[in-house]
């Protein structure tokens, strides 16, 4: 009886959004007399960051500080219609149509301040909330007296309207090539893992990935959703199961105590690389960097599991049990 060393790789392609129907998203940006800009999206924030990456995708747009942008997601009462928050299509989706919104907005407002520093749209230049004439920097203002002189001298309003869908990708008849998504992550991951073959624990020593994002809008939230997305593989390839699956109830997990999650010391030595490659399609050239981080590590671990005791576990997830059986039916 001992335990075993093994290493396995993984690696995937994940697309960003849909391409197969309708996918929209659609935003409104509006700006305030006191010169902040407020954008209405019915998009959800899970927790994955949306309201802060595109708070910056539209202030990068405006020309605007970060801190005088507001989101405000999830109400689709009142804000333009959005197919949802799902198939790692937040940033793309919503970033292109906050980025149409932003550049309709920011002519609005360029408007109303040629028309208060008495020169052409096109002469002007807005960096980071304040407003010149080219090659004159003496001649300024900035967004606040633009947006006041807007509401209260002009009556205009300084707000835009985007909507991103890209359109539909037919199935070739002949080939069945298509384009059903817009864009395409990847990943590949090796994963480090111990197999006790006296008790079929498999602890999990390493997990080494490089993730092909696009572009980093906000590498601090890239590196906590590669993070996370590592540990949760591992989970799903491990211990996290809801069998019987629904509607067979009899026997179904009910609680935390029988639904095991990682816990802080149940964490392995993770290590990542990133690389920027930018969409041709993408707002800023990002691609969708959610889901699929906590795919490669689930069969890279059960690669790794093959390497060490050549059994190949495929039904999640791999518990000492289930590794015990393999091993058993081996040696028969």
């Amino acid at each position: 009886m001992a335990k075993h060393y093994g290493r396995g790789i993984a690696a995937v392609n994940y697309p960003t959004g849909m391409n197969l129907g309708g996918d929209p998203t659609q935003a409104l940006i509006f700006c305030q007399p006191t010169g902040g800009f407020s954008v209405k999206l019915a998009s959800t924030d899970l927790g994955q960051g949306l309201k802060t990456v595109i708070a910056q995708i539209a202030a990068e747009t405006l020309g605007v500080p970060f801190d005088s942008v507001l989101v405000d997601t999830g109400d689709t009462d009142s804000a333009p219609h959005c197919m949802g928050t799902f198939a790692s299509r937040g940033t793309h989706r919503v970033g292109n149509a906050v980025i149409m919104a932003a550049n309709e907005a920011r002519k609005a407002l360029m408007d109303v301040a040629a028309d208060e520093m008495e020169a052409a749209p096109e002469d002007l230049v807005l960096e980071n909330g304040e407003i010149y004439v080219k090659g004159a920097p003496e001649r300024k203002t900035n967004v606040f007296n633009v947006a006041l002189a807007a509401h209260f001298k002009y009556g205009k309003t300084i707000s835009g309207r985007g909507i991103y869908m890209k359109q539909k990708s037919s199935v070739d008849p002949e080939t069945g090539a298509c384009d059903p998504d817009s864009t395409e992550a990847h990943a590949t991951t090796v994963a480090e893992v111990e197999v006790d073959d006296e008790t079929g624990e498999v602890k999990v020593l390493r997990l080494s990935s490089a993730y092909e994002v696009g572009r980093q809008i906000n590498p601090e939230m890239v590196h906590g959703q590669i993070v996370s997305g590592a540990v949760m593989g591992m989970a799903h390839a491990l211990t996290e199961t809801v069998f019987p699956y629904y509607p067979a109830l009899d026997h179904h997990t009910h609680s935390f105590g029988e639904y095991i999650i990682p816990t802080a010391l149940d964490i392995p030595e993770i290590e990542s690389v990133v690389l920027e490659y930018p969409s041709s399609n993408g707002p800023y050239g990002v691609k969708g960097v959610g889901e699929m981080t906590a795919n490669s590590p689930i069969p890279a671990i059960v690669n790794a599991i093959y390497d060490a005791v050549g059994v190949w576990v495929t039904d999640l997830p791999v518990t000492p049990e289930k590794v015990l059986r393999a091993l058993e039916e081996k040696d028969q």
